[in-house]
């Protein structure tokens, strides 16, 4: 009787992992030593609950062939293992509106190296924001949209070239990137000291009398207002104006014509 070598328990799950490495090789499919990550943390926004965003690849991929188009890979991390390179941006199989459902992945955001010139010339915005676009989101002639992320993941991508319709180079997966959820209210702390909520109370309490100080102020400078121009101004009588009568030396009066 034959011996029997015992099966390894991951054996199962690296059978697809060969099989993707066998058709990288039959396509020639250049696997380049970069990991995409998430930029600076400097930069505001750089999660928020349908977004993140990237660092470009800068000096990452070869010039040749120089008409390759880079495309950005997003997929849930299940499809990771069994990803298939040589499915085209744009089929149902990579459409943003059937992700994550029917669509395990998509593809987007796809430039050429003219976009990622090396090194960074001064002054250059680096960043790609994953998820920007809004008004494709559900237009499904635009499978490559670039629409806000369905919910908080966690998601992981990658970059890949294309020459035509042929993969020639990608990076790494990412890291499994998680987005911000928003938090139920009253799950919210309170902020400040265990006085918060009588402080806040105190805050309201004196705008409100504030305001209905303000009020009467008003309408006292409007009462105070019309006393004054209602009515109740003298205007001073005009004085007469006095004409001194006097004759002339040379105009005496003439006798009346006699007939």
């Amino acid at each position: 009787r034959p011996h029997s070598c015992p099966r390894h328990p991951g054996a199962r799950t690296m059978l697809p992992l060969l099989l993707l490495l066998l058709l990288a090789t039959a396509h020639g499919l250049n696997t380049i030593q970069y990991t995409p990550t998430l930029a600076s943390s400097s930069l505001g926004g750089l999660i928020t609950a349908s977004t993140f965003t990237l660092e470009q690849p800068r000096c990452v991929f070869p010039e040749d062939p120089s008409n390759a188009v880079i495309w950005l890979v997003v997929a849930v991390p299940e499809a990771v293992p069994t990803f298939n390179d040589s499915v085209e941006p744009g089929s149902p199989e990579r459409a943003f509106q059937r992700f994550p459902s029917s669509a395990p992945a998509y593809m987007t955001l796809n430039t050429t190296l003219l976009n990622y010139p090396c090194p960074k010339r001064p002054g250059d915005i680096t960043v790609l924001r994953v998820g920007s676009e809004t008004r494709c989101t559900k237009d499904d002639s635009r499978p490559t949209c670039n629409g806000p992320l369905p919910g908080p993941g966690p998601y992981r991508v990658k970059f890949i070239s294309l020459n035509g319709s042929v993969p020639v180079a990608q990076t790494f997966w990412s890291e499994p990137i998680t987005l911000r959820t928003a938090k139920p209210l009253g799950d919210i702390p309170a902020t400040g000291s265990g006085h918060s909520a009588s402080m806040i109370a105190l805050t309201s309490i004196l705008s409100i009398l504030f305001a209905i100080l303000l009020a009467g102020l008003v309408a006292m400078l409007a009462f105070w207002g019309s006393d004054t121009y209602g009515g109740s101004s003298t205007f001073s009588k005009p004085e007469a104006v006095t004409v001194r009568r006097y004759n002339t030396h040379h105009v005496y009066d003439q006798p009346a014509a006699r007939l």
